[in-house]
């Protein structure tokens, strides 16, 4: 199997966090985006991991030479980006017909079950019930679970399915061929290769597609919801109970970062606190402070404190 992770987009919704960092590289819970993304799929032992980059591409690659505990990875830059679809296809002169792919995007958070992918034998689109499909591309299926088609947006109820940006495609080869012919024939919808369009190609020429839940879609699209995520997951990360300093007040769940400096001050909960960080005379409560951060004397409730 290989794994391509999409992590080109600018992050615009999150300026000004995304000025001089990409998206897939934000804190949350004393990891990136990105770290959590991948570590939860190492037990799959991918060959090869593919990293489609664009913006900030140099501030990614220079990221992955510290993860060498992830294996083989490669990076593909998608110079002028022209959809998922787009992306998808440059990472595929890299991948053989007969191995398997799985596709997540760079800044999707979940919780899934991703053991069902070792032998499985359908493609698979993971999906999470929604109560507004509206706003979503929702995948249409039979009673047996498989997938008939794919509506993008539907304003007519066909499916409460959403799908999350978890693809898993045992038919590569028609993968390739569905997206060549998209891009030969500048086949677009908004103006874009679409990855949903090549899927569809696919279902319609009787490859086999299914379903699987997402238990939970934690979204980091906004700095709202970005704080809500790290509130969630901090509980994965949760090191308040290792953590003492004369005159601190720790209330879990927390992560505290490596040489940290905390002084008089009340940090919790859902804090987390970056490397080579200091905190004083402050009181935190659901905030993300970044590496290297210096705080002194504030009252933080609901913010993220970057460079």
């Amino acid at each position: 199997m290989k794994i391509v992770l999409p992590v080109a987009g600018n992050g615009l919704r999150l300026r000004p966090y995304t000025e001089n960092v990409p998206k897939c590289l934000l804190p949350v819970a004393g990891k990136t985006i990105l770290d959590w993304i991948v570590e939860d799929s190492l037990f799959l032992k991918p060959s090869e991991t593919i990293f489609i980059t664009g913006y900030k591409a140099e501030v990614i690659d220079e990221f992955l030479t510290r993860r060498q505990a992830w294996g083989a990875t490669r990076t593909v830059v998608q110079g002028n980006p022209q959809g998922l679809g787009e992306a998808i296809s440059l990472s595929l002169p890299f991948v053989n017909d007969d191995e398997p792919l799985l596709i997540i995007l760079g800044d999707t958070m979940f919780e899934a079950d991703l053991s069902i992918l070792q032998g499985a034998k359908d493609n698979i689109l993971y999906t999470f019930k929604v109560a507004d499909p509206k706003r979503f591309g929702v995948a249409v299926t039979d009673p047996a679970g498989r997938i008939e088609r794919l509506v993008e947006k539907p304003q007519e109820f066909v499916s409460d399915e959403a799908i999350v940006g978890i693809y898993y495609i045992r038919d590569v080869k028609a993968l390739k061929e569905s997206l060549r012919f998209l891009m030969e024939n500048d086949i677009r919808t908004k103006n874009e290769f679409q990855l949903t369009d090549a899927l569809e190609m696919m279902i319609k020429k009787g490859c086999r597609f299914r379903t699987a839940p997402v238990s939970k879609w934690l979204d980091c699209g906004l700095a709202e919801t970005l704080l809500e995520t790290n509130a969630h997951v901090l509980e994965r990360n949760d090191n308040s109970s290792s953590v003492s300093a004369e005159g601190c007040k720790i209330i879990a769940p927390c992560h505290i970062g490596n040489n940290v400096k905390l002084v008089n001050c009340t940090i919790g909960p859902n804090v987390a606190i970056g490397d080579n960080a200091v905190v004083e005379n402050s009181t935190l409560k659901d905030v993300v402070v970044w590496d290297g951060v210096k705080i002194c004397d504030k009252n933080l409730d609901g913010v993220i404190v970057h460079q």
